[in-house]
């Protein structure tokens, strides 16, 4: 009896996983991460964060539960620069060794 051969992972659960969007996810998780982590260091309501963001209650407790299907990146940009930081997009020429692809560093 022969065992099956793992597939090879990525260092991306969403793109192991299937999902189309996988790059688009994983820059929205990243971006979440630290809105979430601004809003616990300035201890904002969520109706706060709503406020100061420009986005309803609604949407800020998606981001407070990471479901992001229905928020853009930009719209996560924006509220990262009413909450005072400042945003970066870097577009450089990939290397060979390394995949073309969208990252955050927050």
């Amino acid at each position: 009896m022969t065992r099956k051969q793992k597939p090879k992972g990525t260092d991306n659960v969403l793109v192991d996983l299937g999902f189309d969007d996988a790059e688009e996810l994983t820059a929205k998780v990243a971006l979440a991460v630290k809105l979430n982590s601004l809003f616990d260091k300035r201890e904002l309501s969520q109706v706060q964060a709503a406020a100061i963001t420009g986005m309803t209650q609604p949407k800020i407790s998606q981001i407070r539960r990471h479901k992001l299907q229905n928020i853009s990146l930009e719209r996560l940009l924006h509220a990262m620069v009413a909450l005072d930081q400042q945003v970066q997009i870097v577009i450089k020429q990939a290397k060979r060794s390394q995949a073309c692809g969208i990252t955050v560093a927050a």
